[in-house]
């Protein structure tokens, strides 16, 4: 099962285009399961030969949305997770599947959307207020829909506007897709969607998208490795994975992840950096 799914991982680009011919056979390596926004933004592209220079360990990195990562891991065909959905985070580790769940990285999530703003949200920083703004609006939104950490607090938001989303009209488009996928077709529609920072930063094809809603401590988006239970999940590479997940949170992990930009921005912050309103 586990030799398949690395198999699709890199048919479909997911193992941040490392091929057999450039993983020499030799090489120590383990699988992590990551939300998707970390390999889209590039920083696992930019971090992950840093830890092998470092260790020698390779990476084969599946990307999935968070729900679809920690499903992986529960069948046994990764040895370490990187996700930001603490809810789903929450009940992995009450399951019995993950332990020493660690913080490394932080950056928030945004509203962005059509330069003509048809919701009328640009430049505020009311979250909630935000969508009850754009269901009044019957503005397009475009929904991922992917059970993602992203998707996960699009539903919590909607929750807390008190919307009942399946009422929605032809305005909502729900794609069942990525982060990018979904950058794509809000421009395509002239639509608003929920993104997180570090993949707007890094898309290459905005057209007519811009920053609407940015600031409520509420969209603080956190991003945590687990490991994998010993009492519940076989040994396999796990000892690998730890050495990732320390490295990761060490002053080298850490420095890492803080250098990583695009156009002067950092896409993600380092664990330790103070958090909007604290």
């Amino acid at each position: 099962m586990r030799h398949h799914l690395w198999a699709a991982a890199v048919i479909f680009g997911v193992g941040l285009g490392m091929t057999t011919q450039t993983a020499r056979a030799e090489d120590p390596f383990f699988v992590l399961a990551s939300t998707t926004s970390v390999d889209n933004s590039g920083l696992l592209g930019h971090i992950l030969p840093l830890f092998k220079k470092a260790s020698g360990i390779e990476v084969r990195v599946v990307a999935l949305g968070t729900g679809q990562a920690l499903d992986v891991a529960r069948r046994g065909d990764a040895d370490l997770v990187l996700v930001h959905d603490p809810d789903a985070e929450a009940k992995f580790i009450e399951e019995g599947h993950g332990i020493n769940k660690r913080e490394i990285a932080w950056n928030d999530f945004i509203i962005v959307g059509p330069a003509a703003d048809p919701a009328h949200i640009k430049g505020t920083h009311d979250v909630v207020a935000g969508f009850q703004a754009i269901w009044k609006a019957n503005a397009p939104f475009v929904s991922r829909g992917d059970k993602s950490g992203t998707d996960a607090l699009e539903k919590r938001l909607w929750k807390a506007a008190d919307i009942d989303i399946t009422k929605a009209g032809p305005w909502f488009k729900d794609i069942g897709g990525g982060m990018g996928a979904a950058l794509n077709t809000a421009a395509a529609m002239n639509g608003y969607t929920l993104a997180d920072r570090g993949t707007w930063l890094s898309f290459a094809n905005p057209q007519g998208l811009t920053v609407a809603l940015e600031g409520d401590t509420r969209l603080l988006n956190r991003y945590d490795v687990i490991e994998l239970n010993p009492a519940t999940h076989a040994p396999a590479k796990r000892d690998l994975g730890k050495k990732f997940a320390d490295w990761l949170v060490s002053a080298e992990g850490q420095k890492a992840i803080a250098e990583y930009t695009v156009a002067g921005q950092k896409l993600f912050h380092p664990e330790a950096d103070p958090k909007p309103g604290s």
